[in-house]
């Protein structure tokens, strides 16, 4: 399945979960409500998925934990928040860097409509043949 038609398939079931249960709720409802819809889509999802840190050389003690990594290919950072500051962005494109990653969801359930929480970030180059 290549990058946009699996970020495709993400968004229609975020859709689908935002839609069920509206804006309004903790980050991790949303995330067990999505890891649960993604599932029924067939797909392999990770979830709080811990990533070595090394710095320096040095692994450090404490892990970065990912939302969700899909397919072990996307990563979807979850945000229940007012709204999107450029800080979730970059947090969002510095998980894709540490993990080797190409392509990530930062989605806001947190609004509306579900679209307007919606930011695709790409890490590099995005060859849509992979």
């Amino acid at each position: 399945m290549k990058h946009n038609e699996l970020s495709s398939l993400v968004i229609k079931s975020a859709i689908t979960v935002h839609r069920e249960l509206g804006p309004g709720l903790l980050e991790s409802v949303y995330q067990v409500c999505l890891l649960a819809e993604l599932k029924h889509s067939g797909l392999r999802v990770e979830q709080q998925l811990a990533v070595p840190i090394t710095y320096k050389g040095q692994r450090l003690a404490n892990d970065l934990r990912i939302d969700m990594l899909v397919e072990d290919r996307l990563i979807i950072e979850i945000k229940a928040v007012e709204e999107l500051h450029p800080v979730h962005t970059a947090q969002l494109l510095t998980y894709l860097r540490l993990t080797n990653k190409k392509l990530g969801l930062l989605i806001n359930f947190n609004t509306i409509k579900l679209v307007d929480g919606l930011e695709r970030v790409i890490n590099g180059y995005l060859d849509e043949a992979e």
